[in-house]
């Protein structure tokens, strides 16, 4: 039985669609390379940022201070602190956000740490000039997942400092981050700190291997498509 040669129409499509499917596979293969230099390097900024010296805490900062680990003096305004939902290690509870009174002329809101649910009320509030020191982090605005902030309330489910500020009608200048505290080493003191989770998933490796392999998919079915044809056309 004679095979039928397909219409060279249609091998000059095919060509071209296995072409741009093969490309694009390879593109993102390529991307996700990298993707994986930067994110590799990203993890590494990061682990030296939060073992450096700690610096001055700055009125302002740019995503790129993400992590910095920063000190600061002030006296904490323990009256307009602000719970805001949190899940941890230690089970649920909340994240006590307190704003600090700097003695370089700023406000910044820390997160003193974690309190349990039956002691949202009951945990240290040092009174006086204080040095705090943690890591910068950026604010969460909009809320949680599914759930929009109700300051009204008095439900928060991010720290989004903007509208903690505006709710506390707290004094200007307002630095635009939060601090995370570090862990304190009063035995069995609230709020506990130090529970800042520095992890980032770096998956890339794999989805680049997962693009390299369908290019190569593409690239075999094409070959041996058209080898078919040439025996085909030479019988």
């Amino acid at each position: 039985m004679i095979e039928k040669r397909r219409p060279t129409g249609v091998l000059i499509g095919l060509s071209i669609i296995a072409a741009l499917l093969f490309a694009g596979l390879v593109s993102l293969g390529i991307w996700q390379i990298h993707r994986l230099e930067w994110k590799r390097a990203l993890i590494h900024q990061v682990e030296t940022r939060i073992h450096d010296r700690p610096r001055p805490a700055p009125p302002l900062a740019s995503p790129n201070d993400t992590y910095l680990r920063i000190a600061a003096r002030g006296h904490f305004l323990h009256d307009q602190a602000t719970l805001v939902q949190a899940s941890t290690i230690r089970g649920p509870g909340y994240w006590v956000m307190t704003p600090l009174i700097t003695d370089r002329g700023f406000t910044m809101i820390v997160n003193r740490g974690f309190v349990p649910p039956d002691r949202r009320s009951s945990y240290a509030r040092p009174v006086g000039t204080v040095r705090i020191v943690g890591l910068l982090r950026q604010t969460e605005p909009r809320g949680g997942f599914l759930r929009a902030n109700d300051p009204k309330a008095g439900r928060w489910y991010s720290r989004d400092v903007a509208a903690i500020s505006r709710n506390h009608d707290l004094p200007s200048p307002v630095a635009n981050y939060f601090l995370d505290q570090e862990y304190s080493t009063a035995s069995g003191t609230l709020p506990i700190g130090g529970l800042t989770i520095v992890r980032f998933p770096n998956n890339h490796l794999p989805y680049a291997i997962t693009w390299f392999a369908l290019a190569a998919m593409v690239a075999g079915a094409y070959i041996v498509v058209m080898r078919h044809e040439w025996k085909v056309r030479r019988a």
